[in-house]
């Protein structure tokens, strides 16, 4: 079905699609074809502190009627949109996500069909990543494949049988809330999380703990020399510190690489998947997780199961936001050709 999908798609390629990437600090509107090639894209900030979203969705329209005179509106067969969550998907509304403030109950599916006379699909922005690693990055060719965010948070996208997974109610995939500990670092609001261990805010608050522990016992941090400056410890300067030998860095890596090792290898023993592919911070720095991650796997995963799966960094790298809300109009299509 994955590979009849993309008959489909290279069959229609004087058709665009067009996406929309709808973020907290900045947006995008990017238009290609089915062949995942991007001929135009346009960024521009949010503001969401200025304005609210009727203003913001005015300015999508704006761009999207500025690519409309290059290329033929007959031409434009869907529209996809990416955007955090919460939101459903099948009703097309986003539901105030934390990173849009005011966007409650937003018909954007709706506004959309009716502005532009095409269908118009919305995933979260982990599923969307996940369908972009998929159709043409690391994923590409699997049936059975999980994206693993490891950004700012920890999300994920599942694509099950060839088939993007979004749930009962588009919360399928929510594996940053799994509880790997008793007590650790917060994130998606439960301490001992995966979010808390494998995340960018998690790495921080670990990396606070156990710097302010080691000042406290006279133990010289070289990254963090003081104990006021352990508030503006990030994910980065950890990673930055670690590729230098830091003894205190590689302590936080491997902590947080047991851990990552430790949702991997649930993921692997419950969904059996060809592939995992994990973006942002563990793509940046794969050297420095893999080891923990692979001893971990192989005391944790079921082997037969991590015999046929493959632990790989995300593909599109930076880019992948350029094409995640492009891979939601040419999925849906790939599926209901029109």
């Amino acid at each position: 079905m994955f590979f009849k999908g993309l008959t489909i798609m290279e069959s229609n390629s004087d058709h665009f699609y067009i996406g929309l990437d709808i973020g907290g600090t900045k947006c995008a509107v990017v238009i290609g074809n089915g062949q995942f090639t991007i001929l135009r894209k346009i960024f521009f900030e949010t503001r969401t502190d200025q304005r609210g979203y009727a203003e913001i969705l005015d300015e999508f329209k704006s761009h999207i009627d500025s690519l409309l005179l290059e290329f033929p509106r007959e031409k434009l067969k869907r529209i996809g949109i990416s955007c955090g969550g919460p939101l459903d998907s099948v009703k097309g509304e986003i539901y105030s996500p934390p990173n849009l403030p005011g966007w409650d109950n937003v018909p954007i599916v709706k506004i959309f069909e009716e502005a532009y006379g095409v269908p118009t699909a919305i995933q979260n922005d982990a599923n969307a990543c996940a369908l972009a690693e998929w159709l043409m990055g690391a994923g590409k060719g699997t049936r059975n494949m999980i994206f693993l965010t490891f950004g700012t948070g920890m999300g994920s996208g599942l694509i099950l049988n060839g088939n993007l997974y979004a749930g009962t109610n588009d919360l399928g995939g929510e594996v940053g809330h799994m509880r790997l500990a008793e007590t650790g670092p917060v994130g998606f609001g439960k301490a001992g999380s995966f979010e808390g261990f494998c995340s960018g805010g998690g790495i921080a608050q670990l990396a606070k703990t156990i710097v302010l522990e080691r000042l406290a016992n006279n133990i010289p941090v070289g990254f963090c020399p003081t104990p006021e400056l352990a508030d503006d410890l990030d994910a980065k300067t950890v990673a930055i510190a670690a590729k230098k030998g830091d003894e205190t860095a590689l302590e936080i890596i491997r902590i947080s690489g047991e851990y990552l090792g430790r949702g991997l290898a649930i993921l692997v023993d419950v969904l059996n998947p060809q592939c995992i592919v994990i973006g942002s911070i563990f793509a940046r720095n794969e050297n420095l997780f893999r080891p923990h991650i692979n001893r971990i796997l192989e005391q944790e995963a079921i082997p037969l199961s991590m015999k046929v799966c493959k632990i790989v960094p995300a593909a599109l790298g930076d880019t992948i936001g350029d094409y995640a809300a492009l891979c939601v109009a040419i999925y849906e299509n790939k599926y209901n050709p029109l």
